[in-house]
């Protein structure tokens, strides 16, 4: 069963990705990140509802002997947040708060020669109606022609939001054939919206020869010039990267503790567990991507069911 899977996916990635030209080599990324619970049903439009990311990434100049590459990232990033269903009004049918977070991020991630990489951002922004979450609901809700949000008059109030982030990972197993891995994922989250750590492993069956840490579109480290002993190689593989997580602290459903004004509130769930499955390729300059996301209660509430799920889909372009 597997292989007829197998073969049946490479034959139609093998297509697409037939334009794909040898020895190329590109430092800079444009990215195009969007979750919403839309890519996975048509009907359901609850909780995390939508996350809009925008990022640019180029290679950076390195010195340092232990460093394979290093790589710089700018983002803009809008998350939106909702009860059951984005129509409720009345308070007690509220199983989670309505809430925005807007913010913009630098960071840098670091790829070391012994197959590990490190990543540490800073975001700065806003939580609350500031994050413009009502207005963009309402016009993705007139673009597919849903009703009109109702409800956001609750929403976590404004607050000034500040998120140091980072992220370490480091490869455990490769087979001999270079076509099946699995990379230690870890995540460190502190800040005025969310404080968390995680943990959990990222495994890749690959169509394509796999790349490591330091050349992947799955790490974000595809980047290359003539300086570096890579190219951006044509990669299609399916991975899974199931996480444990411990969470202390979540604006989003506490409210901002630099402001008690938020009407519903509720407490978060310490333990936490999340999976994501999916896929990547690339084509030319282009690499997509197209994940389901899976994750248990987050908050204190008997409303809410014990998992939910949205979808996630990924477009960036390379370029010189």
């Amino acid at each position: 069963m597997f292989d007829t899977v197998k073969k049946f996916l490479y034959t139609l990635l093998f297509f697409i990705s037939l334009p794909v030209i040898a020895q190329r080599k590109y430092a800079k990324e444009f990215s195009f990140y969007n979750d919403n619970d839309l890519y996975t049903s048509t009907y359901q439009d609850r909780y995390y509802t939508n996350g809009m990311f925008f990022s640019y990434r180029y290679l950076a100049n390195n010195d340092n002997s232990t460093i394979e590459k290093k790589i710089f990232e700018f983002q803009i990033g809008h998350k939106m947040y909702t009860p059951h269903k984005a129509t409720v009004d009345q308070k007690t049918d509220h199983d989670r708060p309505f809430a925005a977070y807007l913010y913009g991020s630098f960071g840098f991630h670091n790829f070391y020669s012994n197959n590990s990489a490190l990543k540490i951002s800073a975001q700065i922004g806003v939580i609350g109606p500031s994050a413009l979450g009502w207005e963009l609901q309402d016009l993705i809700h007139d673009i597919y022609g849903f009703k009109k949000a109702i409800g956001w008059k609750y929403q976590i109030a404004n607050a000034f939001a500040f998120n140091l982030n980072s992220n370490y990972k480091k490869t455990l197993f490769a087979d001999t054939k270079n076509t099946f891995d699995i990379t230690w994922n870890n995540n460190f989250r502190l800040g005025t919206v969310f404080t968390d750590i995680s943990t959990g492993l990222y495994t890749r069956i690959g169509f394509k020869p796999l790349q490591k840490i330091v050349n992947s579109i799955a790490f974000n480290s595809n980047l290359n010039n003539k300086n570096t002993n890579y190219n951006n190689e044509a990669e299609v593989f399916f991975f899974v990267n199931p996480m444990i997580h411990y969470v202390l602290y979540d604006a989003t459903i506490q409210g901002s503790f630099l402001n008690d004004n938020s009407m519903i509130t509720y407490d978060v769930k310490p333990i936490k567990f999340t999976t994501q499955f999916g896929i990547r390729f690339t084509s030319n300059r282009f690499n997509f991507g197209y994940i389901v996301n899976l994750h248990t209660k987050k908050l204190k509430s008997l409303r809410v069911p014990n998992t939910n799920f949205y979808g996630t889909i990924i477009l960036n372009y390379q370029f010189n």
